[in-house]
Formats: C-alpha cells, structure tokens, sequence
C-alpha cells in the first residue's frame, strides 16, 4: 500500500462513521391481556396505535409485545425504554415471576420505564418501594383514587414532554392522590383540581367517598409526571387511558409519544411528536371477544 492509500483508508473510514445514522433507541411497549367492555383496556390497540405514530421519528425503533410480558425476559434487554400499558394491582406484570428483579436491574443500568392507567397501580408491599424508585409514585389502593370525571388541563410546565401540546379536556378514569416519593426529581405534567362533587365520588371502585380525598378539597393533582432518577435514567407514569377513544385526542397523544421518546433518551420535536390518524385506525385492532 503506497503513502496515499496509507493515508486516504483512515480518512475513509472515519468519514463513513460520522456519516452512519445513530444507532436506534429501543423502546418496547408491554400491552396486558384483555379484560374489560369493548372501548376500554384496550392495550393492545392502544400500545399498536402509538407505536404507529412513532414510525416516523428518526432514530427510533418501536416493538409491541401483545397479551402482557414477551415469552422470555431476554426480548426485553438492549431496550432503552419500556412502557406497560396493562391491569394492575396483584396481577401487574412488573411483579410476576422475576419480573422485579429484571426490571430493578434494568432501571439500575439507566433503562426508561414508563406505567399507563391501571399500569400505574402496584401493591405498597410489592413493587411499591421499586415504583417509587423507578418513576417517583404510583397508585395505592384505598389511598388513591379513580373517578371518572374531566380534568381540564390549562397550564403546562416547560418541559420536552410538554413540547406543543395545547390545553385538552375528556371524561376519564383519570387517577389521583397518588403515593409520592422524591418530589425533587419530579415533574408534574397533567394537573387539576376536582371539584368537591368529584372528591365526594362516586369512585369506579371502591366507590367511596374516603375521607382524606374529601378533606383535601381544593388542592390541584397530578394525573401525568415525569421522574429523572437520581442513579440515572427516567421514567414517566399516565393515569388516563381508560377509555380507548380518547387516543383520538391529538394532545392526549402528544404528551404520551413525547414521555416515551423523552424516557428513551430520544430527542423530543421542538412542536413534539406530530401524529395524525387514518380513518377507522382508532377502530383497528380492537381486542376480540370481549366480556
């Protein structure tokens, strides 16, 4: 090889390394198994839909695993993120198995973890201590609180996740009084105060009223946040999503798609992630033979 070609091969190669696309944020979305009315719970067409509206964003990869955890843990390691949209409580799959400890040592190597509607409900002695380290709070049992009502959010913080989404309202099963940890390293993202006729309930179950709901009338709450850890990483909990329809509320999406790139570590848009349905998509993929 002569001077030149000793020189020009090195230079080559670093020009086609800068020039190479970076490699994807891996995300993974976990859908539980059906288990409500048509319209509602409806993971799987839920976590299909965002995955569809994250095709375009460059650098990214989107897997969807249907009917709750993937067969074997190893599908889920490399991921930069996952998100479970699923039931909750004594059923949750964070808590099946090993699922704990797999996902405690994927939060410890800075993975993003994001829980959406009854996903964010854990029992406080298994798999509250590890939500509260994974993304800052979750939902506990006859502490919190499920009405259906309509939070109107009107303010939001500056935040990427908050990128371009504009003031939305819809009648939910929107979560509140949630159990907090590090405030510190916690972001409230969808916030509002319900009226006394919401804390007074009824709630979808137990159907209340609790008294320590009632006694904080008036206090604003938080039905979306974001977490940075302070080991690294972050994680993100959204308390709507019950009902299916509601995906059809552009800034509903929006906040949802930019906390899952932002958890992944992917750049979020300057106008966040910008999505728009096809006729009948919110109709397409509809859990099939439903209660």
């Amino acid at each position: 090889m002569n001077i030149v070609s000793r020189v020009a091969a090195p230079m080559l190669w670093l020009l086609l390394v800068s020039t190479s696309p970076a490699a994807d944020k891996k995300i993974a979305l976990i859908a539980g198994r059906p288990s409500h009315p048509p319209g509602m719970h409806e993971f799987r067409a839920g976590c299909l839909l965002l995955q569809s509206c994250l095709t375009g964003s460059p650098g990214v990869s989107v897997t969807v695993y249907s009917n709750g955890w993937p067969q074997a843990n190893a599908a889920l390691e490399g991921m930069d993120a996952i998100v479970i949209y699923a039931d909750g409580g004594g059923g949750h799959p964070a808590i099946q198995k090993d699922h704990k400890m797999f996902l405690d040592g994927l939060a410890r190597k800075g993975v993003g973890l994001g829980f959406m509607h009854y996903g964010v409900e854990i029992p406080s002695t298994n798999g509250g201590p590890q939500f509260l380290e994974w993304v800052g709070g979750y939902y506990e049992h006859l502490y919190s609180v499920n009405p259906m009502w309509s939070p109107n959010y009107e303010r939001f913080p500056a935040h990427e996740v908050t990128r371009g989404v504009k003031p939305f309202s819809n009648r939910d099963e929107w979560y509140f009084n949630l159990r907090w940890g590090n405030k510190d390293k916690l972001t409230p993202i969808l916030t509002s105060t319900p009226s006394d006729a919401v804390r007074q309930g009824p709630y979808v179950y137990p159907k209340g009223p609790y008294p320590h709901i009632v006694e904080a009338k008036g206090r604003e709450e938080t039905m979306m946040w974001v977490y940075e850890r302070p080991s690294g990483g972050r994680g993100f909990g959204f308390t709507g999503g019950h009902t299916h329809a509601h995906w059809g509320d552009e800034n509903q999406r929006k906040v949802v798609l930019n906390a899952i790139l932002w958890i992944a570590g992917a750049p979020v848009p300057a106008n966040g992630v910008e999505s728009t349905l096809a006729p009948g998509q919110l109709a397409a993929n509809l859990d099939p033979g439903k209660r």
